[in-house]
């Protein structure tokens, strides 16, 4: 069940915004096509880190496996789209809590909120205050209820009565099935970051069992949470309006003329938001603190703070950036970079699987968790990131060529001047003191 938790509050805030860029991407069918391909592609990224974490020598996720498995410059760009999927997924966040304060007066300035929501939940994970597993229960409970709420108020369920109009309100197919392949970049949105339940095989008792039930289970719920989301919301808004809508869930809300729903949805999209973002500053800024301390950057991003024993000079540095990007109020920009890093991430997840499989076939060491039907999950996963980064350029070409750029010319910096600091040795010591050597 914490497997479970862990996984859905990392994702929760998808179903509130950010999905629905997949409607004026590809209509409303091209839409959940989307949305239903790209769970495949999770269900093998979830499988493949579940079986690589689980003979880690220590915690880190995708970071660490980059470390033992492809060396130092892997590792850090890994790191590196870590940190800056996080960093916009934060952005997004906040940007979000300024367009629905605004939806309560169009004269506001959100300026300010975004401001005091970012620099509050950077004073939060300054003193250590994050979000706990307990805190993920209670927040997935409330989105998940509000969605519910949503739905039955709707009456959906009575032909006569019922307020959800598919019919009348979605287009579709428009763009044919490349509008499938353009929308696939957003549908991402309902399940990034649920590959994070892998850092907890460790601790698991039974990592066999519980951390591919959980893990499931949590993509399973996901997933009938972004149908409900789809439903509900392309029938309560016509696809044009529903496609551009910076909070979607919040605007169903309003279609419905009920009070009480309104004020649920406003409250839940609110809490998601703040949630996931809090849990991005922590993760974010653990992560580049691990880039330090391992020496791929300067050594002083790796202090931890002498009463809080948190990575305080990463939270701070990283908290102007994510403001940066937050205060251009482009939420479909912000979200492309997030995504276009997750998708380079999982690309290299699974070159990592086929060397990891190759290094150490099974039977060769032991696993907490073993991948069935290898190599098909690799497979799956590199062919349908590159779609989705096929997709992607249709409209954010421009995006994907300003971030290979930025990737190259941050691994050039890493090679000039901090590979000479690396221990390379220090890289693959701790996998071959626990494994033995490897058979390439």
């Amino acid at each position: 069940m914490h497997v479970w938790a862990l996984g859905v509050g990392i994702v929760l805030v998808g179903e509130f915004m950010g999905w629905n860029f997949t409607i004026a991407r590809g209509g409303s069918i091209g839409s959940i096509i989307a949305v239903w391909t790209m769970a495949i592609m999770y269900i093998a990224i979830v499988m493949m880190t579940n079986e690589m974490s689980s003979v880690m020598p220590e915690s880190g996720g995708q970071y660490t496996m980059a470390k033992f498995l492809l060396g130092p410059l892997a590792a850090f760009n890994v790191g590196l789209m870590a940190v800056l999927e996080y960093a916009m997924l934060e952005a997004a966040d906040v940007v979000v809590v300024g367009d629905i304060l605004k939806s309560l007066n169009p004269d506001l300035n959100v300026l300010p909120f975004i401001m005091l929501s970012l620099v509050f939940l950077t004073w939060m994970n300054y003193r250590g205050v994050y979000a706990t597993l307990t805190l993920n229960f209670i927040i997935t409970a409330i989105a998940f209820i509000s969605v519910l709420l949503l739905l039955f108020s709707t009456s959906f369920y009575d032909p006569r009565v019922t307020m959800i109009k598919l019919g009348q309100m979605t287009n579709g197919l428009p763009y044919g099935y490349l509008g499938v392949l353009a929308a696939m970049q957003f549908a991402v949105w309902f399940f990034l970051g649920i590959e994070g339940t892998a850092m907890a095989t460790t601790e698991c008792r039974s990592a066999e069992r519980s951390m591919p039930l959980g893990s499931i289970l949590g993509l399973l719920t996901l997933l009938i949470g972004a149908t409900v989301t789809w439903y509900v919301c392309s029938g309560l808004i016509d696809a044009d309006t529903l496609g551009v809508s910076p909070y979607p869930l919040y605007e169903a809300a309003v279609a419905t003329g009920k009070l009480y729903v309104v004020i649920a949805l406003f409250v839940g999209t609110l809490l998601s938001c703040l949630a996931s973002a809090n849990g991005c500053i922590n993760d974010a800024s653990r992560a580049w603190s691990a880039l330090s301390h391992d020496g791929m950057l300067p050594d002083v991003f790796a202090r931890i703070h002498p009463r809080y024993n948190t990575p305080y000079r990463s939270i701070l540095f990283l908290m102007p950036i994510s403001l940066a990007f937050a205060f251009t109020g482009m939420l479909d920009q912000i979200i492309t970079f997030s995504i276009f890093s997750a998708l380079l991430i999982y690309i290299l997840t699974a070159i990592m699987m086929l060397r990891f499989r190759k290094m150490y076939p099974l039977k060769t060491i032991s696993r907490g968790y073993i991948a069935p039907i290898h190599p098909i999950p690799a497979i799956i996963t590199i062919v349908l990131a590159c779609a989705a980064l096929i997709g992607m350029s249709f409209t954010y070409g421009v995006n994907i060529l300003l971030g290979i750029l930025f990737y190259s010319l941050a691994s050039v910096w890493f090679i000039k001047r901090r590979y000479k600091f690396i221990n390379k040795s220090d890289f693959f010591n701790k996998g071959i003191e626990k494994w033995g050597m490897p058979n390439i």
